[in-house]
């Protein structure tokens, strides 16, 4: 099979502001460092080199770019949609004065839970049917779906943050009368006082989508999500106006939550962005071309914010891609086929395509996801991926264990090292890690662990840790998935 080799350095926002020598690199401990390919020949392990900081803090303000900004920024057409997007910590009352130690304990606490809700999905899907769940399990737990936006919703439109996530297919908020509802940053949303809300009937099509539709005596279509780490939220299934800056888009179908208890924070509730036909890009898609893309940049670093495109613009020339695959059993999920991984220039021998491979029966496979940090290998291929890298790092001083990573280092005292370098190899498309995309500082004294971890069951995911920095490009009309490199400039 033919492949095309990549070698991605992702740009950032704020890359005028140092000057052009320094790269903000964007990931779940965000550092910054100077990026270089050492010139290896082709029997020589390959290393590439980083330059070593510490744990930032946490910035103290939101910093939104308008409309007109956004318009100066990138010159799209009317047929596009781009919605800034910040990073969850910014926006959790928990993170708030945090030190960088605990806020990074904080992430990995989100992401452990995050993974644990992902799999549960992945398992019951692929269970006979009779051990099925009844009610809509989803991918966010604890607000780990990592990334939000504020969208405008209903006439006159009320701004709200969503957190957004695309190992859901629900939009769902916050509604009054509340029989129980979280705090979040905003004023509850009123249906009442918007002439756009409408409700749903029991015998509506979009009613019928839901897995596991309800109906009160008033012929209303219910719903309900539930979360893998006991949290739910409960209420009408309707329809109303989002407003995005200045597009607006009617008729979009969510819920209207009443009962909302749990780990939510923050947020008013949750965007989906899943390949399911109630998702937010599964109902607006002849809209915007079925075609979006993300770009990830830096966390708690960079003034710039992260964003996501709707439509056309959403595809770059520059872009190189992967087919999606189908799982039979669950249609949320953007599975894609991984097929090798190469440490130090040399193809790990125990990384086979069967070793990732989706079976029939819904097992298995991997996914691209959003809100998942730490990308999460089948236990296999994990100890053998790991084990290639600790033979590359020979040279490096071991430090303990920490949380879910087995190798890691103490880098005090150092300005650079040289790590092996990681290829991940796709159906069709093999992508460069940059060596802040899984060397990652665990705390503010120099340590740096390998940021990958085995996964307890089947599934693997490809983590935002391995993401930030590149632009990656959901087309769902070619059913394929891409990586853009530098694809995060403005």
């Amino acid at each position: 099979m033919f492949t095309t080799f990549l070698s991605l350095f992702p740009s950032s926002p704020s890359l005028s502001t140092m000057e052009g020598k320094l790269m903000a690199i964007p990931f779940l401990f965000t550092i910054f460092f100077t990026l270089h390919l050492t010139v290896t020949t082709s029997d020589s392990p390959q290393y590439q080199t980083l330059t070593i900081q510490p744990l930032p803090q946490l910035p103290q303000s939101l910093s939104w770019l308008t409309a007109n900004e956004l318009e100066q920024q990138q010159s799209t057409p009317s047929n596009t949609l781009t919605v800034q997007l910040q990073h969850v910590d910014l926006l959790s009352s928990s993170s708030f004065n945090a030190t960088p130690n605990a806020l990074f304990k904080l992430r990995l606490q989100r992401d452990a839970l995050r993974v644990k809700s992902l799999s549960l999905l992945a398992a019951l899907s692929a269970a006979p049917a009779k051990d099925f769940s009844s009610s809509i399990i989803s991918g966010l737990a604890q607000g780990s779906g990592e990334y939000f936006t504020r969208i405008g919703i209903g006439t006159p439109p009320k701004y709200l943050y969503l957190v957004l996530d695309t190992g859901s297919d629900i939009l769902w908020i916050q509604c009054l009368p509340c029989a129980k509802c979280y705090s979040q940053s905003d004023p509850v949303f009123d249906p009442s006082k918007s002439s756009t809300f409408a409700t749903l009937s029991c015998d509506s099509a979009l009613c019928r989508q839901l897995d596991s539709p309800g109906c009160n005596n008033h012929n209303k279509c219910l719903y309900q999500v539930s979360y893998g780490d006991g949290s739910f939220t409960i209420g009408e299934f309707s329809t109303e106006t989002l407003k995005f800056r200045k597009t607006s888009i009617n008729s979009v179908a969510f819920g209207c939550g009443h009962d909302n208890e749990g780990l939510f924070t923050g947020a008013a509730g949750l965007l989906g962005l899943g390949k399911g036909k109630l998702s937010f890009p599964g109902q607006v898609g002849k809209r915007f071309g079925q075609k979006f893309s993300y770009c990830l940049v830096d966390r708690t670093g960079s003034a710039k914010p992260s964003y996501i495109v709707f439509g056309e613009s959403a595809i770059t020339r520059n872009a190189i891609f992967t087919p999606l695959l189908t799982n039979p059993k669950l249609s949320t999920f953007y599975y894609v086929e991984l097929i090798g991984i190469s440490v130090g220039g040399t193809k790990v021998p125990v990384i086979t395509p069967e070793l990732f491979k989706l079976d029939a029966e819904g097992n298995g496979g991997v996914i691209v996801d959003s809100g998942t940090s730490v990308t999460r290998l089948t236990q296999p291929g994990y100890v053998a991926v790991r084990d290639a890298f600790r033979s590359g790092t020979k040279d490096l001083i071991r430090a303990p264990d920490f949380s879910l990573f087995d190798t890691c280092f103490d880098l005090s005292g150092k300005a650079k090292v040289k790590v092996p370098t990681v290829v991940l190899h796709f159906a069709g498309a093999d992508v460069a890690l940059p060596a802040a995309n899984y060397m990652i500082p665990v705390n503010v004294e120099g340590g740096y662990c390998f940021g990958f971890a085995g996964a307890n069951n089947g599934l693997s995911i490809i983590g935002n840790i391995q993401q930030q920095g590149f632009r990656v490009v959901f087309d769902l009309v070619g059913n394929r998935l891409g990586f853009v490199p530098r694809g995060c400039s403005y």
